[in-house]
């Protein structure tokens, strides 16, 4: 059913859904739009309201092929929206739900696009704060580019710092997606162009791995190894690509390339990775979470979505992982964990990972071996002593015949 947004646009169609909102299929003066339609809450609260008012110009005014532009701000009444350009296409996330990793050359052109794009959002003193998969687009009308890949967009600027108010979150709270959260976030200092560039290479080690180098387990010991261990290299990459990853999740934001530079080095990468194949590795083993951990439903291709788990026992999953989670800041001796460590290393191709169905049923074939093997060590004990009480209690046995055990009764 449609619905007037303000008074020029209209929304006709869902197009998703998130924990702030929903977006719209529409229609403005100038043709089709993505209207982003925040909760009724959130645009019931004034501070907020105040504060999309305010970054209106800087929103308005990233200008870039590789950002998602916003055209218009809408506050009438209840509706608090951001008309955005209309992307025909789809997210990374649900790429990688399909495909499960990619092919190097297509993941490299896919976050060198998204690069430039923060580039050019960095320059205007814009910092995303919520790089990820979900928030990066594929272009399926503009032409194809190294590997096959779509033209990227990043979209979202400016959202996470929105809502992020002081009011709404407390010194002690953070606001982000745990597997893509930098160190210095983690420790409680303010986030700086320079969370952008770790995010988006844990987005780039994801591409290439299927899985992120930090993440797993229950969120508080993902956000201890941000902070205490070292990324584990990926077999099968060209050394400059890795090293390249390895600058950019330093634990110290000064040690990272700027997003321009990144760019570069990535568009200059691209003929080293040519032509390869997907890697062939499985995630490491998870650790035993510390307290249950609420996991979002299945992706279509049956593994658990990853990244976006509710902190708080009972808080509702955010099935489209549009916003942030909130988090608290660990104390200093949550996060001691002495000199550096390294991450857990990837699994052998083929090994099941713990929880997973197959996982499960390697399990319960265990316990059923374990089972039989009881069952038959009892039995033969049963015959053992049938025989001793049959022989008077002979601890050996006639050396002139052959004996086997007697039929338990």
């Amino acid at each position: 059913m449609a619905r007037n947004i303000g008074s020029r646009y209209t929304a006709h169609q869902i197009l998703g859904r998130g924990s702030a909102g929903t977006v719209w299929l529409g229609e403005g003066p100038d043709g089709p739009v993505a209207i982003k339609l925040l909760r009724e809450d959130l645009a019931a609260d004034q501070e907020l309201v105040g504060r999309f008012v305010q970054e209106r110009t800087a929103l308005l005014g990233l200008d870039h092929p590789n950002v998602v532009g916003v055209r218009d701000l809408v506050v009438d009444g209840n509706d608090l929206a951001l008309v955005m350009d209309l992307v025909r296409g789809t997210d990374v996330r649900t790429r990688l739900d399909r495909e499960r990793r990619l092919a190097p050359e297509a993941a490299v052109a896919i976050v060198a696009d998204v690069a430039d794009g923060l580039a050019a959002a960095h320059a205007a003193g814009v910092v995303h704060r919520d790089v990820k998969p979900e928030n990066i687009l594929l272009d399926m009308q503009g032409p194809l580019g190294p590997g096959g890949s779509h033209p990227a967009l990043l979209t979202d600027f400016g959202v996470a710092k929105l809502i992020d108010t002081p009011r709404r979150t407390k010194a002690t709270r953070i606001i982000g997606t745990p597997d893509y959260l930098a160190p210095e976030i983690v420790e409680g200092l303010p986030p700086r162009a320079a969370v952008d560039i770790y995010a988006l290479a844990t987005v780039l080690y994801e591409l290439l791995a299927g899985f992120t180098p930090f993440g797993g387990g229950h969120p508080g010991a993902v956000l201890r190894r941000h902070v205490t261990e070292t990324v584990v290299p990926l077999p099968g990459i060209p050394d400059e690509l890795w090293q390249l990853v390895v600058q950019c999740l330093a634990k110290a934001p000064a040690s990272r390339l700027r997003a321009s530079e990144l760019s570069v080095r990535l568009r200059e990468l691209l003929p080293l990775v040519a032509g390869m194949p997907p890697l062939d590795v499985d995630e490491p083993d998870a650790e035993e979470p510390e307290e249950p951990v609420y996991e979002e439903p299945a992706s279509p291709s049956g593994r658990p979505r990853r990244g976006a788990v509710p902190l708080v026992p009972g808080a509702p999953l955010d099935s489209n992982r549009d916003t942030h989670t909130s988090m608290r800041v660990p104390a200093p001796d949550e996060l001691a964990g002495g000199p550096l460590g390294t991450a857990r290393a990837p699994r052998p191709s083929g090994t099941p990972r713990p929880g997973s169905a197959r996982h499960r049923a390697d399990q319960l074939r265990r316990r059923r071996l374990i089972l039989g093997a009881s069952a038959v060590a009892l039995t033969a004990a049963v015959a053992v002593g049938g025989w001793l009480v049959a022989s008077g209690g002979d601890d050996k046995p006639p050396q002139d015949s052959k004996h086997s055990a007697p039929t338990p009764p």
